[in-house]
């Protein structure tokens, strides 16, 4: 490894590496809906601004989404895709998007909480440490993927919704937008 390589290692948090979900953390959630194609995916305000930080801060930063919509046949692979390639395109910052199609009756070991798609994430990006991680989530699942895989967990909360959260001891930090726990993010990344 070079010293450039080295110092670019540090400045980004020591191999730090952030899990994002998408709905409700990226973009707008739609309730008892998907998102099934680019007209009704609607990018949350601060999202850029909170992955500009980031990622000066995390050296690896990838989605990963449960997209049943696909399995209910209420959208196609491709509308998936168009959606994805846009929200690459306004967030480069990220660099990869996995998603699993499974329906939630099947037990897929892809599906959140189960931890496929972080495996995946592991095969591509090598440098991923579970230990160096994090995942912020809107949902008790995710939070449930991150223990499962042995992340910290950040939960993101609406503060318009009065959420009755189960399982708190799966949530390592609540807040109520990715913008507002980019401070605690970048603390994690300060931690051994």
């Amino acid at each position: 490894m070079t010293n450039k390589e080295q110092n670019n290692t540090m400045q980004k948090g020591n191999n730090w590496t952030l899990f994002l979900d998408r709905d409700g953390v990226l973009n707008r959630k739609l309730e008892n809906d998907y998102v099934k194609n680019l007209d009704e995916f609607d990018i949350l305000n601060h999202s850029e601004e909170a992955l500009k930080i980031l990622a000066e801060h995390f050296q690896t930063i990838v989605v990963v989404t449960n997209q049943q919509g696909i399995g209910k046949k209420l959208m196609s692979k491709k509308d998936l895709d168009i959606i994805h390639n846009y929200l690459v395109e306004k967030l480069p910052q990220i660099q990869k998007i996995y998603f699993c199609p499974d329906l939630a009756k099947t037990n897929s070991p892809r599906r959140k909480p189960a931890i496929g798609m972080a495996i995946d994430a592991k095969n591509d990006f090598s440098m991923i440490s579970f230990k160096r991680s994090v995942i912020v989530g809107d949902s008790i699942s995710d939070m449930q993927f991150g223990r499962n895989a042995g992340m910290k967990t950040c939960f993101i909360h609406q503060e318009n919704k009065s959420q009755q959260i189960q399982n708190e001891a799966l949530i390592d930090f609540k807040s109520i937008s990715l913008i507002e726990a980019v401070p605690y993010l970048i603390r994690l990344t300060k931690s051994k």
